[in-house]
């Protein structure tokens, strides 16, 4: 009988790993994701929980009630597995698209309740998170009317993505307070062993590389015009993060044939949104909508129920203090001022085409800090440097990546060749061969996954 019940004891893992979907998304999006980690570690390895309470139009309900739907399914499984008799001492979060951002606000309510001091924090992975919002951060009357008319179609989230909510009593965007070196939920990314994410650097069509790489620029807007660096066994797929792209000798041109292939790529460039207007307004628009309002409502009713404790998630346990010190309003109003104030410097003449890499950001902001940038200078006096313009961010996104890059993210830019839907591509969404270099990705990151 001893011998029995000490039996699963030895062979019980003490790890758990959370599989958070992204938007409009369910459990079965992330097939690919938890069998890949199950053939390499079995049941005996490995618990792995595929979150399930934001499946569907669940996700239009905002980052907050995602977060606490997520933190209590992780709260009970947990709870359901020390009843088994399995106790865990390692807690890993991998969060796709909006489950990204979800992750953070759980994590961050894990944190505070202090589960974090049982349990350690191992791997915490993004794969094509919108981590800025996804406004876009261009300039025109194309990109404005996408900013107002994309953040009033997703209820709560679309409000939060695109960063015109002010979340709770702070007077801010739901993801400013997200990445707050003050807040918790910054506070519990940096106790994570591993901290890494996956950006499609093109085809994405619902998450821009810039927020997903929590990126100032974007290097790969004309990749046919860089050199492209990959990752020695995983070529053509992952690219090296610590050095993704390089000069490329450029072919010789008439300057006449170079300033005709540049109008034409700029006249050309405009042309998909502008036949989306033309065709989706009239036809598509209307049902669009009609949709949209009707998710909204439904999103209002389920966030009403939430709020008084009718959902079956007891939100008393996570309605608690954000901010690991509250005294900080006079301070940031002041940073977010001068900030603002200094917006401009971080623009470029020109709107339609910031992020063009044939164009170069100006010298004053750039700092000498380290060998890399000494011998990235020293390649610019050789004429190989390859310099790209700082994208025109509002100030939160621009202390948003200072924030999150002072916690320190492993970054691994993607390059999917054979499908031009990469943010489903890049975790193989669905079993399609046009898919497989998802196949690719998901052998890296398990690559990178500590047990």
């Amino acid at each position: 009988m001893d011998a029995t019940t000490s039996a699963p004891a030895s062979t019980s893992p003490d790890h758990l790993c959370v599989l958070v979907h992204g938007l409009w998304g369910n459990p079965k999006h992330l097939t690919f994701l938890s069998t890949s980690l199950r053939d390499k570690y079995p049941e005996d390895k490995l618990h792995v929980l595929v979150a399930k309470r934001n499946a569907g139009s669940f996700t239009y309900d905002g980052i907050e009630l995602g977060g606490e739907r997520v933190a209590f399914e992780i709260e009970e499984t947990l709870e359901e597995l020390a009843r088994n008799g399995h106790e865990i001492k390692k807690l890993s979060v991998i969060g796709y698209s909006l489950g990204g951002l979800i992750s953070r606000y759980a994590i961050g309510l894990l944190f505070h309740k202090g589960l974090f001091d049982k349990i350690q924090p191992t791997n915490f992975t993004t794969f094509a998170t919108p981590h800025l919002g996804v406004r876009t951060p261009l300039l025109g009357w194309h990109s404005h009317i996408w900013n107002v008319l994309g953040a009033r179609t997703l209820s709560m989230s679309g409000r939060q993505l695109f960063t015109i909510d002010s979340f709770r009593d702070t007077g801010r965007p739901l993801l400013a307070v997200l990445a707050d070196p003050e807040s918790i939920f910054v506070q519990a990314l940096a106790k994570f062993k591993h901290r890494s994410l996956y950006a499609n650097v093109v085809n994405d069509r619902t998450v821009s590389y810039y927020t997903a790489a929590i990126s100032k620029i974007d290097p790969f807007v004309q990749p046919d015009e860089i050199k492209v660096n990959y990752v020695p066994g995983f070529e053509h797929v992952i690219i090296d993060g610590e050095n993704p792209v390089s000069a490329k000798e450029p072919e010789a041109l008439p300057a006449f044939t170079q300033r005709l292939t540049n109008s034409t790529r700029t006249v050309f460039g405009k042309v998909p949104f502008a036949a989306f207007l033309v065709v989706f307004i009239p036809i598509g628009g209307t049902a669009f909508l009609v949709n949209s309002l009707i998710q909204s409502i439904r999103s209002m009713q389920r966030i009403r129920m939430h709020e008084q404790g009718k959902a079956g998630v007891d939100i008393g346990g996570y309605r608690i203090p954000l901010m690991i010190n509250d005294m900080r309003k006079e301070v940031e109003d002041m940073y977010e001022n001068m900030n603002n104030a200094q917006e401009q410097e971080y623009l470029l003449s020109g709107s339609e085409e910031l992020a063009s890499p044939s164009m170069q950001s100006p010298t004053r902001h750039k700092s000498v800090d380290s060998t890399s940038d000494v011998e990235s200078m020293e390649e610019h006096k050789a004429g190989l440097a390859v310099e790209f313009p700082t994208l025109a961010l509002t100030p939160d996104q621009f202390a948003m990546i200072q924030a999150l890059d002072d916690v320190g993210f492993k970054k691994h830019p993607v390059y999917i060749h054979e499908h031009r839907h990469s943010h489903a591509a890049i975790i193989r969404r669905m079993e399609k061969p046009s898919f497989d270099e998802g196949k690719i990705v998901v052998r890296h990151w398990l690559n990178e996954f500590e047990l």
